[in-house]
């Protein structure tokens, strides 16, 4: 294996990655949490709890936690997605212990005092103020949340501006308690790293209380909407055009990273060159795709003026009926084939982003791939093993979310 794992007395899974010609380790501890995990009471405490782990502990103020890695010159930080949470910093590899240490007080042992709450919701309550300014943005949770109506994986990461007004003390540590437990708990760490003093530093300092990994109702039979819409008086209308994809360990993955390569992966996509490129009708054109445990989204977005939003929708409705009908070229799949190599290679040689790996494939049940693995997987693909995942995943019930100065009955025609 390329990697080195272990389960700590505790029960706490280590895997760490040791890459050559680098002095760098970026370690993170994942959790096992997040959006989906939540009910409408708690909706964005997931995203809350990331906030207030640096927030100070019984031992360093946020400031102590601030100047301990800015005096290494390292760096520190914490992202929440609709499955998981993680902490994780990068430190030259002399300082590898100090890291854990701190990263392991802060999760396990921060105050969540009642008065820090207070004054961290406001940051949070205008976090989500400024998402609902950016329709760009706002355009794919509303997707997210009717492709999987009723469900917590289409809750918006951020949360309810209501409930988190309501976040304090208490809710945040019971939050903690329920969810920041050894089953749920990964420790990833690449670059000039050994395994055991990883496993020797979280056996020492990672105290957290024991418990299963949490389990999630499943997300794979949830019906879509066929539309959304929020009318707002906007320069542009926003358009999210998707359906179901793949869950994270699909044996299809692949085939479905270069479908979305060919219809809106970059410059040379089709969407791209035929929206943007020969008609002028729109700046951001792309699509993209999200994988997660149990379910998954591939979806196209575009931001255009309102007199051309007819257009546009038009547009790529027209491409996924087109490569249903027809396909991808063999030129088409040999592109897409070199671009996703390259771009995993070269994200790949990035400790942060090896660290990342680890980290997410465990938490998501993963499939852990050597990269000569993985670039055999994406040469095997052939223009049947396309054909046969477009049809599976774009031939389905289609969900529209539009965000613009757009009524009812114009958003119903958009949805085709």
């Amino acid at each position: 294996m390329f990697y080195d794992r272990t389960t700590t007395s505790d029960g706490v899974t280590v895997l760490t990655e040791t890459m050559s010609g680098v002095r760098s380790v970026a370690i993170g501890i994942w959790f096992s949490v997040g959006s989906r995990d939540e009910d409408a009471a708690d909706a964005g405490m997931s995203h809350f709890l990331e906030h207030m782990m640096f927030k100070g502990t019984p031992t360093r103020t946020a400031q102590d936690i601030s100047e301990t890695f800015d005096r290494l010159g390292a760096e520190l930080n914490a992202f929440t997605s609709k499955e998981y949470t993680c902490y994780y910093a990068r430190v030259l590899d002399e300082h590898v212990d100090v890291a854990i240490e701190v990263l392991a007080e802060m999760v396990a042992a921060a105050l969540l005092a009642q008065d820090a709450c207070e004054s961290e919701r406001e940051v949070v309550l205008e976090e989500i103020a400024r998402a609902e300014d950016q329709p760009d943005d706002r355009v794919h949770e509303l997707f997210a949340g009717a492709l999987w109506p009723g469900h917590p994986i289409g809750l918006p990461v951020l949360g309810d501006a209501d409930a988190v007004g309501g976040f304090g003390h208490d809710a945040s540590a019971a939050y903690r308690d329920r969810h920041y437990v050894t089953g749920n708990t990964v420790v990833a760490a690449a670059g000039s790293v050994a395994h055991a003093k990883v496993v020797g530093l979280v056996e020492r300092f990672l105290k957290l209380p024991a418990g299963p990994r949490s389990s999630r109702p499943s997300a794979a039979r949830v019906e879509p909407e066929r539309l959304a819409l929020i009318t707002k008086e906007t320069e542009q209308t926003h358009i999210c055009y998707g359906v179901h994809g793949l869950y994270a360990d699909h044996e299809d993955r692949f085939v479905l990273a270069v479908l979305d390569t060919v219809l809106g992966g970059g410059m040379s996509s089709r969407l791209f060159q035929e929206i943007r490129e020969k008609r002028g009708l729109a700046y951001a054109v792309f699509s993209y795709h999200s994988l997660y445990e149990d379910t998954g989204q591939f979806a196209v977005y575009a931001g255009t003026r309102p007199s051309n939003a007819a257009e546009v929708a038009g547009l790529i409705r027209a491409e996924f009926a087109n490569v249903i009908a027809d396909g991808v070229t063999a030129e088409e799949l040999s592109r897409a084939q070199e671009s996703i190599k390259g771009h995993l290679v070269l994200g790949l040689e990035s400790t942060r982003n090896r660290m990342s790996r680890l980290g997410k494939t465990e938490v998501t049940r993963g499939e852990m791939l050597t990269i000569d693995e993985l670039v055999a997987r994406i040469d095997a693909i052939t223009l049947e093993d396309v054909a046969r995942v477009t049809a599976a995943v774009l031939d389905s019930p289609r969900t529209l979310a539009v965000i613009g100065p757009v009524s009812q009955t114009e958003a119903e025609a958009l949805a085709g």
